[in-house]
Formats: C-alpha cells, structure tokens, sequence
C-alpha cells in the first residue's frame, strides 16, 4: 500500500527491556525508549557497547520482546502477534544482518541465501533462481556454490545482505554491519545501503563508529537505554516508491505451503546436517541397526523352530490318538493286545488301530553286526505311517497269528547290513541271534521326531512275532489310533479314555493328542518367539536412548544455527519438523540397514549351524522398521521441542 507519512513504520512507546541473569540480578537494558521511524528512512542506532542499541534492534526486528510499553508495527501492536505471526514478520517484513555473518557452515552460499525462502513456501526453482539472481547483483555469482569456510569476510557479509532480501527485505536490521570487515568492504557495504535506501528498504544500522552513522540519513544515539540524540529525516529522504507492508493479512503466522513440501525440505536439511558429522551418525545409527538385527533374526529364528517343531508333530498325523502306559504312576500299567480289538470294536469315529511294541537289538548278516531299533507292529503299519515300501511286501496280521520270523528293514538299516549294495531280499537276518527272512524294504524317510533321530534305522517284525521271540512280553508299549473325522477328534479321544477305564479299572494310561500337542507347541513357541523378539526390543530401545543423548548434544552444538533459522522466519513447527526429521532419518536409515543385516545374519547362522532354521516373514520386519521408526519419533520428540523453544535472541547470542 502506498506510504502513509502519519502512519510511522516502526513506533515505540516507552519501551523497557528488563533482563534477571541466573543469580537473580535484574538488567535495564532500555529504559523507556520512544521512537518512531518512517518507512524508507536510512537510520543508524550509534552507541557504545552496553548501550542497549542491539536490545532495540532485537526488539524492532520481533526477536525479543519488550518487557513493558507499546510496540506498534505498521500501525499494528505487536502483542497481537503469537509465535508463529513473529516469525511471519521476521520471514516476510524483516531481514537481519549479522556482523558475525551468522551463515549455516553446512549450507553453500545460494542454500543460505535459500533459508527465508524455505520457510516462506517459495518453490525450489523460483527461490534458486531468486538466490543466484541476488548474488549476481552482488556479484557473487561465481561463488554460489562456496560454503562459508571458502569465503572472505566481505563475500559472507555480501551473502548475508542476499539473505535479507530473498523475501523482500522491506525493513533491513543491520548489526555492526562493518565491524569485520576492512575498509573497502566496508565502503561498498554503506554504499549498497545507500542504494537499497533509493529503492524504497528501510535500513536500520547498529554501529558505534560515528564515521559509519554519518552514512545514514538520520542518526540515533542511545546512552544507557535511553535515546540522547535523535536527528530527524526530512521528507526528501524517503523514497516514494516506499510502502508500508501490509500486516492486515497474517493474523497466525500461517502461510500456503504444501505438507508434503514441507517435509521434503526437512528431510533435506536433515540429510545435510547429518552428513556434516559422519562419525557422529554412524555411531546412531549403529544401536538402530544393532536393535533391528536383533528383532529380525531372533523372530526369524524363532518362527524357524516353530515351524521345525510344527512339521514334526504333523508327521505324526493331525488325526490321531497315541496311548501310552502311565507307568509314572502306575507302575505295573499294561496295555494287552486285546486292548486294539475293544477300541476297534467299541469307537465308531476309528479309522485303524495300530498296536507298536519296541525295543533294541543287535542284528547280523554275516560278518556284520548292527545295533539298531526294532518295531514290532501290524500290517497297517505303511499306511497309517504314511511310509510305502521301496522293494518286496510287508507282513501281515497272519505272519503275526503264525508267529513268522520275517522283517522288513529300514533304509540306513539295509546300507548297514548290506554294506556293498546287492537285493536284502530272501536273506536271513540275525535279530538277537533269530534267524528273520527279509522280505521287503521301506523308503528313505530321513531324521524325524524331535532331534537328529534317523527314522531309518529301524527293523520292523510281525506283532507277535517281536513279543514272544524278541521282547518276551505280551504288553504294548503304545497303540495308535487314526481317527475318521478330524473334527471330532476330541469327542473320539473322551470316549477312547472311558472305555479303556472301564476296561483297566482306572486311568492307567496316556492319550497324546496331536492337534492339542500341535496348539499347546504353537502357543509356546508364539511366546518363546515373542520373548525373543523383545530381547531384541530391549536393544532397539538402546538404540532409541542413544538417539534421544545425540539429539540433545546435537541441539546444544547447534544453537546458533536455531537462531538463525528463526531469525530468518523459521516457525516453531519448522524447527521441531526438522530436528524431528533428523531423528526419524536416522531411525528409519537405521531399519532398513537392520532388516538387510537381521537377514544376513539369520543366513549366516543357518550356514554355520547344522539344524537351525530361520524362517523370514513379513510381520517381525514390518514390526522392527515401525519400531525403529517409532523410537525416533518418540526419542527425537523431546530434543526437538527444546529446539523448537529456545529463545532466539539466546540462541543467537550462543558461541
């Protein structure tokens, strides 16, 4: 809007400044500080040091306020504004120059000159093109691409001058703009402020060097907080092209930037800032790999033995019912043949009766002898085992009746006996020093049960035949039943225990449900998996403690920079959206590093050790990145809000 000249830019009434250091002694720095400045007027603040001439600045520019009187910006009092509306005025009307420079070390020179666009919501390519196009009229076009470090004093002091006006600039703060800077330097500095004065800014310089305030249209003197001397601008000195800014539209500070703009440019500086300490990152970055590794091969490891152990009680049959004498707590516990006729006879849902009785014997052919498991069973012995024959017959119930030395071996009990190949078949066998015909072989089955017992290693005999002739006993050691309908399975196995109580006289027996061992096995091995898995948890907490500790070091190392940012317009949500993106990146880089080395490991240990198997899923992936991603969230919360509140004029004032 066009200028006002009874409106003042900038208007102070009565304004103090009280500061209480740590031991409780409070500091006057202004002491009822009237002024008013036009806009367009080139004024220079002149004092000693001490004076109070940066508190007015800092009060002027929005980065402290005043502890009591009136402020009013353009007609409109500051106490309306709330956080984010100082920022807006900081980002939108203000630009500061530092005599320190105060530029991001990590950022190049067009990327400093960036950070009020940023802030604004000014696209990357307009607010490129902007920066390059403000350093060329600085002529610091070939030097865009320089950090600080690889500029001169005046170059950064020129960078920071781009700074300012990337948003505009309409109000220009300039603190000892000169002070470092040799002589020529500072020549051309007051001679851009001549010519930015022309075109319409308002400068404000702080200096102590008389010589300096004499550049200036119109010089302020202040002693003490209090204003000594004051000479006035006349009207030909402001510009006509001047205006005030419009304050009437920001009433929170807000401003229309996209989400997901925003969270790129997090992501941005976050990847900058932790390139900037490699070392530091790394060793983050460590306790979440480590915390990640460890969920994923425990839980891998885990789901592995649960599905080993699952497999094996399935090779058992989902459908069937083993009883077993409880000679635990009955001693003299029988189960006698007759036993498989009555269940046969008694129990609807049966679909086959197996009797076993075993036992170990040494058995010869020839000149070898061979220590090996013998089963003495029924001719329904391949088919409710599921085991078919690789040569020859198996035995049936009469070889049982008429009590017929004939056998069939097992695959590794055949390797052992016929150790240089030709047919078993038609071959007598020594078992216990009887003579046994062998008649068939069994397919190689392999290790089974719960260990490394090798299956084949196994002479099967008729019934009878191993209990008078081998064992010399007429009791089974176990009888399984193989029932019809699965779903009944419960209800088959409640009537199997009545009836072989009414037959014993009492439960003297025990009745192996396989689907109960299979649910009981998966329930313990769900919560070993689990146990496992918060082992590993415990360690990802490390991690995300060890992130919270660098975070916190990394705010305090990196408080200058906060007053920076929000001496260039940076919101209270920015620096907490940034600081918090840190955390998260480092969490997030940290999971996806852990997943890939949980894997590895998880390989490395089922090649190094025989017999464990790790089984990857889905679900302990996805819970150990959520988690690593949660613990930078929920670590990285509380040193980026202390970030986000610290107080700019403090931060800025940090070495």
């Amino acid at each position: 809007m066009p200028v006002d000249r009874a409106t003042p830019l900038v208007e102070l009434k009565d304004v103090t400044r009280t500061y209480v250091t740590e031991g409780g002694v409070e500091v006057q720095a202004l002491r009822g500080v009237s002024l008013d400045i036009r806009a367009g007027e080139f004024v220079a603040i002149q004092g000693q040091s001490g004076s109070g001439k940066s508190t007015l600045m800092n009060l002027i520019g929005c980065l402290d306020r005043p502890t009591s009187g009136e402020y009013r910006l353009a007609g409109r009092d500051i106490n309306d504004f709330d956080a984010n509306g100082l920022a807006w005025l900081r980002r939108e009307v203000f630009g500061f120059i530092f005599q320190s420079y105060n530029l991001l070390p990590t950022a190049s020179a067009a990327e400093n000159v960036e950070v009020p666009a940023i802030y604004a919501g000014m696209p990357h390519a307009e607010r490129r093109r902007r920066a390059l196009d403000l350093l060329g009229s600085l002529g610091m076009a070939d030097r865009a691409d320089h950090r600080p470090n690889q500029l001169s004093g005046g170059q950064q002091q020129r960078v920071s001058i781009a700074r300012a006006l990337m948003n505009g600039g309409q109000i220009i703060l300039a603190d000892e703009p000169t002070g470092a800077l040799d002589s020529q330097s500072g020549e051309d500095l007051l001679n851009l402020f001549e010519k930015l004065s022309g075109q319409g800014h308002t400068i404000i310089m702080i200096t102590h060097d008389p010589v300096v305030a004499a550049r200036a249209d119109r010089q302020i003197e202040i002693l003490d907080g209090r204003i000594v001397r004051d000479t006035v601008a006349t009207e030909q000195q402001v510009s006509d092209r001047t205006e005030l800014p419009d304050l009437h539209r920001v009433a929170d500070g807000s401003r229309t930037a996209s989400s997901f703009g925003d969270m790129l440019e997090a992501f941005k500086m976050a990847m900058r800032s932790l390139r900037a300490n490699v070392f530091r990152t790394f060793l983050t970055l460590l306790g979440v790999v480590i915390g990640v590794m460890s969920v994923i091969t425990m839980m891998s490891i885990g789901e592995g033995a649960k599905l080993t152990i699952a497999d094996e009680i399935n090779q058992l049959g989902a459908n069937r019912l083993t009883l077993f004498p409880n000679r635990k707590e009955f001693p003299y516990a029988r189960m006698p043949f007759d036993d498989v006729r009555a269940i046969e006879d008694g129990l609807s849902n049966v679909a086959s009766v197996l009797p076993e009785l075993n036992g170990n014997a040494t058995v010869r052919y020839r000149n070898v002898d061979y220590d090996t498991s013998i089963v003495a069973t029924a001719e329904s012995y391949p088919v409710v085992r599921g085991w078919p024959l690789a040569s020859g017959v198996f035995f049936n119930d009469q070889d049982s009746e008429r009590y017929n030395p004939v056998a069939v071996l097992g695959a590794t009990s055949r390797d052992e006996l016929f150790p240089y190949g030709g047919n078993p078949l038609g071959q007598y066998v020594l078992i216990n020093k009887v003579p046994f015909l062998v008649i068939g072989t069994l397919t190689r089955k392999g290790a089974g049960g719960f260990g490394d017992y090798d299956e084949d290693d196994v002479i099967f005999v008729p019934l009878k035949t191993g209990a008078s002739r081998l064992f010399g006993q007429t009791d089974l050691r176990t009888i399984v039943v193989t029932v019809r309908d699965s779903t009944l399975i419960h209800e088959t196995e409640d009537e199997l225990r009545e009836l072989l109580t009414d037959r014993h006289g009492n439960e003297d027996f025990r009745i192996l449900n396989t689907v109960q061992m299979l649910e009981r096995m998966d329930e313990a091995m769900s919560m070993a998996t689990m146990v496992l898995g918060a082992i590993g948890a415990i360690a990802l907490l490390v991690g995300g403690i060890g992130i919270m500790n660098i975070m916190l070091v990394s705010v305090t190392e990196r408080t200058r920079e906060i007053g920076i940012r929000m001496a260039t317009g940076a919101r209270r949500s920015d620096i907490l959206v940034q600081f918090l993106s840190e955390a998260v990146v480092v969490s997030v880089l940290g999971g996806v590093i852990g997943i890939g080395a949980g894997m590895a490991l998880g390989l490395l240990i089922t090649t190094l050790v025989p017999g464990v198997q790790v089984v990857f899923t889905g679900l302990p992936m996805i819970v150990a990145f959520s988690c690593a991603a949660g613990t930078g969230l929920l670590f990285g919360f509380a040193p980026a809000r202390n970030a986000s509140r610290l107080d700019p004029v403090a931060a800025l004032a940090t070495d």
